[in-house]
């Protein structure tokens, strides 16, 4: 490994930016030098080399016109992305990586040699495309040069200043391709399930690693002090926890929330000084999924709900096995306690199943009890 190879993936792992990497046909040897040096647990999330037609229409969920493209390396990217939100760190930036190339190989290829590396950020999709100069290099001289192309991808998707030396002739220089997503493209993007989710970061920056999130979901609509309260108490008891408030911009029985309702609501807690997350997933065993090992605060009601059969269709095995599949994710849920029905119940007033007690914390109703709604809210300010 070149000496200012090593200083660039030194600076990429101190970055504080972590991906998720999905690549095919070429560039292997960026890998090694990013897994080689210390600290690549904090950034590379996870790689994949979906080599076969059946592995890469897998990943992408569909068959891409042409496997060797822009329009293939965007896609990698975004799937990548996508799987990044899923596993990061909370409160770090995240990066998807998508290359694909057709290099130098055994057997004759009557195409250009060339490759593409995109890279999606929460506001930005770069793209380069180089066309390599046929019978110039072996294989494995052509996958280096492809190397040094996908570390400068990551190192600009991680702020970091790279100056790459390729050793590429003057027909070979790059095109280059970028677009800036705006807040509203951002918020459209969840909405129409392209993304799955926005993070926005009003807490401030995060001083430690934390190990999971603790995630208060709910339309807020508006936020109130019960809220609040009720996550800063939430999040005492689970001290490895980020804290985050979360909104589906999707509901089970409503249209979609539209961009601007969606930013009304974000700029209450802008003004609050809170993180909160808009998501796409109304359903808490598809939060699960996108939220592995989170804790989720919740009401006694929706507990009870949570636990009835009736809202899975009246079947009682089916209730089990996905909240069984939750359970597995790590997923655990602090409960709060709640009026229903005119009566204040806490999670002891509950029949849980024996398999799932474990997945139900208790939140005293010495350490919390606001029985203010923000259904009640609304009417008071209504009237």
């Amino acid at each position: 490994m070149e000496s200012w190879v090593h200083t660039v993936v030194e600076a990429i792992h101190s970055s504080r930016s972590q991906g998720v990497i999905y690549l095919a046909g070429g560039a292997s040897q960026a890998l090694g030098w990013l897994l080689s040096v210390p600290g690549a647990s904090g950034t590379v999330l996870e790689v994949v080399v979906p080599y076969s037609r059946a592995s890469m229409v897998q990943l992408l969920g569909k068959m891409p016109l042409q496997f060797t493209s822009k329009q293939a390396a965007e896609d990698m990217a975004l799937a990548a992305y996508n799987r990044a939100l899923k596993l990061s760190g909370p409160g770090l930036q995240v990066m998807g990586v998508g290359f694909t190339g057709s290099l130098a190989s055994s057997r004759l290829k009557h195409g250009h040699h060339r490759f593409y590396v995109s890279t999606w950020t929460h506001n930005c999709l770069r793209t380069s495309h180089v066309t390599l100069s046929k019978g110039l290099r072996s294989r494995e001289e052509e996958d280096k040069v492809s190397s040094y192309f996908l570390l400068k991808a990551i190192a600009d998707s991680c702020r970091v200043s790279a100056t790459i030396q390729p050793d590429i002739q003057e027909p070979e220089i790059p095109e280059e391709s970028v677009k800036q997503f705006d807040e509203d493209q951002e918020l459209q993007q969840v909405i129409n399930g392209q993304v799955c989710m926005k993070v926005y970061h009003f807490a401030g920056p995060v001083q430690k690693n934390f190990n999971r999130k603790v995630i208060l979901p709910g339309s807020f609509n508006p936020l109130h002090d019960g809220h609040l309260s009720l996550l800063e108490v939430a999040s005492s008891m689970c001290d490895d926890g980020l804290p985050f408030f979360e909104i589906s911009a999707i509901n089970a029985d409503k249209p979609p929330l539209s961009i601007a309702e969606i930013k009304r609501r974000v700029e209450q807690f802008r003004k609050a000084g809170k993180n909160v997350i808009i998501s796409n997933q109304p359903y808490f065993y598809k939060k699960a999924e996108l939220f592995p090992g989170s804790a989720f605060i919740i009401g006694a009601d929706t507990a009870a709900r949570l636990v009835n059969p009736k809202y899975y269709g009246g079947d009682y095995n089916r209730m089990l096995d996905i909240l069984l599949e939750c359970k597995n994710t790590g997923t655990t849920f602090l409960v709060g306690g709640r009026k229903i029905e005119g009566v204040f119940k806490t999670l002891e007033d509950l029949d849980i199943p024996e398999e799932l007690r474990d997945m139900f914390i208790s939140i005293p109703e010495g350490k919390f009890r606001m029985d203010i709604s923000s259904t009640e809210i609304r009417k008071s300010q209504e009237l």
